[in-house]
């Protein structure tokens, strides 16, 4: 149980990262994109291929440049080229297929089984505790979640969170909204690729298509983290994240420790799980009407 409770917390803190990237975009910028699941896959690819020439620590900050320039691709096709924001991300998804394989050395699947990574330095260095990953992997999660609250209580960032939602105002205040939807892209999808490249170093391997996916299950973390915390400030947004990402991986765990449904059928419990917590909003909101329905059918009774 112990060990359960152990992997779930460190995929939990790892995956807590795509949902700060989809929390820059969905929520603070109010747009839909799609370059996630690419993005996370660049940066496992990058990171693996980086570790594997001896690099590990350098791997992370390749993969951040690397993500940042996947969204800036994409922020390049809505703003500039007119492209709508859901297809700008499935060009710049599709395209980035490529890459990675590019990345990968043209092969689907790549690993640094005897190379040295981030975890085995952090472990080696606290003298081989078996909570090594977890604690390097909370402790770049904590640093990008604090960065992020920073920023956006900057001038800069409450310019991007006013494009969010506003742009009409924010242009009409002579701040171009192309330079803040580049800007919000940019650290989101970097972001991602960090995610991916923590991921990539702790399991020590890419996959081609290890990031099918990720954008949704990186939202129903969120929305899951948001119907605990309640929406708010960019603190409790931050937190959200982070709160979400590990309720999810422990019903995750729960489902296939208790085998309540076969191994075969865990996509399905995932799309079941991912449902739930996209409708979870509107079901609150139902339940509550139900309820004043009720309340004012006994007052009249």
């Amino acid at each position: 149980m112990s060990f359960i409770l152990q992997t779930t917390l460190e995929l939990g803190v790892m995956y807590a990262l795509v949902s700060m990237a989809l929390y820059m975009s969905f929520r603070v910028l109010d747009i839909a994109d799609l370059t996630t699941d690419g993005a996370f896959v660049l940066g496992m690819a990058v990171s693996v291929t980086a570790a594997a020439a001896g690099r590990p620590v350098l791997a992370l900050f390749a993969a951040l440049l690397c993500g940042a320039a996947a969204g800036f691709v994409t922020a390049f096709l809505q703003t500039r080229l007119g492209v709508p924001s859901i297809l700008a991300g499935i060009v710049t998804n599709t395209g980035l297929y490529t890459v990675n394989l590019m990345a990968m050395g043209w092969t689907s699947n790549a690993n640094i089984l005897k190379q040295e990574t981030v975890f085995s330095l952090f472990r080696a260095a606290l003298g081989g505790t078996r909570w090594a990953t977890l604690l390097l992997s909370a402790l770049i999660t904590l640093l990008a979640g604090l960065f992020l609250v920073w920023f956006l209580g900057t001038r800069v960032g409450l310019s991007l969170r006013a494009t969010g939602d506003n742009r009409d105002m924010v242009r009409a205040s002579s701040i171009n909204p192309a330079h803040t939807v580049t800007i919000g892209l940019c650290i989101a999808n970097a972001l991602t690729a960090l995610s991916g490249a923590i991921v990539g170093q702790a399991q020590r391997s890419a996959d081609i298509n290890a990031g099918t996916g990720i954008v949704v299950v990186g939202l129903a973390c969120l929305i899951i983290g948001e119907t605990v915390c309640r929406r708010g400030s960019v603190r409790r947004g931050v937190l959200a994240t982070l709160v979400g990402s590990i309720l999810y991986r422990f019903i995750y765990a729960v489902v296939l420790r208790t085998k309540i449904v076969p191994i075969e059928c865990l996509k399905l419990v995932t799309a079941i799980i991912v449902g739930l917590a996209i409708a979870m909003p509107g079901i609150r909101s139902w339940l509550g009407l139900e309820r004043r329905k009720i309340a004012a059918g006994r007052k009249e009774g």
